[in-house]
């Protein structure tokens, strides 16, 4: 069982460590251009549609647990079933976003209040990077649906082909075809269509794994995306709840002062870390958790929650050790600026805690998420958010930035506490 963990682990924990690569690929592209305008478009168009985005990710997570079932029960027609539903479900909201652009770009331009210069080219990146929605989602459909199937090197072959892809058609749009920092979001869009199409291929080749038929007239019938729809509307809130916390965290850093604002941009960088490592060892439980669920074999389901839980501990204290002996230098190496490395190492220790706070959300994540207990995801989530972040963060106002930081370490023990009552309050049979 260790192997097998370990086997689903690793490829999610590189995939994970690749996809910064777009946005820094981006960023040494046309940060050589000679002019801020083009980087400043790129960043701006950059953070609008890893929001917009991310608010999708439930296509990702309601496949995982759907197909994981179905795989563990040994229904190939519904395995079958959930790679169409997913891939229509996320086609189709692509496409939606793509007719609504309009006021998408228009609402994104008006928050993020680019300057007079910059805002020209970062509304032009979007008006070409919307086109990637349907590849985008298609993707995450397809992320999901692997990890159910347990093959999860896909994502990693799909994520390696979009970012090799990328840095190829960023130099050659920017510098070959001279189309600054509009050519770095057509050549974001192309990527993701060719490594899309390439998992598609992967897709095909592992159907063959499962019998049964799934007939095409079926996709066009509503009540046939029923179970999808509703585990994905839980995971949705749960999802929006979670990007609230986050804009409202930068939002509140940006009043402090432009300092602390860049010294919590930076030890982000360290919450990446910590995600990518940890979120492998969730995925795995996600995928066989779902399968033993779906076999109802408890016994191995309990020992896939034990096992992948020793490993995340470990990793989660080796990045603890890690962040207390080289947490600095990672500071330095991150900005040059004195007054943002000050702030950044003042409130470091709050991330060398975070690993070993933080595992045991990660953890039921998976849990809940291979089980597709969802709707009690939304509501820890809402508990945590609304009666645990936003109250203790009014009441820590005094602590200024430490009060910020304690109110977000708080909404992962929170999370944690909330999913594991929940947990341990209902018997394995009735998940």
């Amino acid at each position: 069982m260790h192997l097998k963990i370990w086997r689903m682990a690793w490829p999610p924990m590189v995939s994970n460590i690749t996809t910064p690569l777009l946005g820094l690929v981006d960023t040494a592209v046309v940060g050589h251009l000679g002019t801020a305008v083009h980087l400043g478009a790129v960043a701006i168009g950059a953070s609008v549609f890893s929001f917009l985005f991310w608010a999708f990710g439930f296509l990702r997570m309601g496949a995982t647990g759907l197909t994981a079932q179905a795989f563990g029960r040994e229904d190939g027609e519904r395995v079958r079933a959930l790679l169409l539903q997913s891939l229509s479900l996320g086609i189709g909201i692509g496409l939606l976003l793509i007719a609504l652009q309009t006021p998408i770009i228009d609402l994104a331009i008006y928050f993020m209040s680019p300057s007079a210069e910059v805002e020209p080219w970062a509304r032009a990146y979007c008006e070409a990077r919307i086109y990637s929605a349907p590849a985008v989602l298609a993707g995450y459909a397809l992320m999901g649906w692997f990890f159910g199937v347990q093959y999860s090197k896909g994502p990693l072959w799909m994520l390696l082909i979009i970012n090799l892809a990328n840095m190829v058609l960023d130099y050659y749009a920017v510098y070959g075809l001279g189309m600054a920092s509009i050519g770095v979001a057509w050549a974001t869009v192309a990527s993701h269509y060719l490594g899309v199409l390439f998992a598609l291929y992967l897709a095909a080749k592992q159907l063959r794994r499962f019998d049964g038929h799934v007939p095409l007239i079926s996709l066009t019938k509503w009540h046939s995306y029923m179970e999808l729809v509703q585990v994905n509307r839980y995971l949705f809130v749960r999802t929006v709840l979670l990007l609230s916390v986050m804009a409202f965290f930068t939002a509140q850093g940006a009043q402090q002062s432009d300092a602390i604002l860049a010294a919590n941009a930076v030890l982000m960088t360290f919450l990446l870390i910590i995600s990518n490592g940890l979120d492998g060892f969730a995925f795995a439980v996600e995928a066989l958790c779902g399968e033993y669920h779906g076999r109802k074999q408890w016994d191995q389901f309990k020992k896939v929650v034990r096992l992948s839980t020793f490993w995340a501990l470990i990793t989660a204290l080796l990045m603890t050790v890690f962040f207390w002996g080289f947490g600095g230098w990672i500071i330095s190496l991150l900005t040059s600026v004195e007054s943002v490395q000050h702030e950044a190492k003042l409130y470091l220790p709050w991330l060398i805690a975070l690993p070993l706070l933080g595992i045991w959300s990660f953890m039921l994540d998976g849990i809940f998420i291979g089980t597709t207990q969802v709707k009690a995801m939304q509501n820890t989530m809402i508990i945590s958010v609304l009666g645990v972040f936003f109250p203790l963060w009014w009441l820590t106002q005094p602590l200024g930035n430490h009060g910020l930081w304690l109110s977000f370490i708080c909404l992962f023990v929170a999370r944690a506490v909330t999913l594991g009552w929940c947990y341990y309050r209902n018997d394995l049979e009735q998940m």
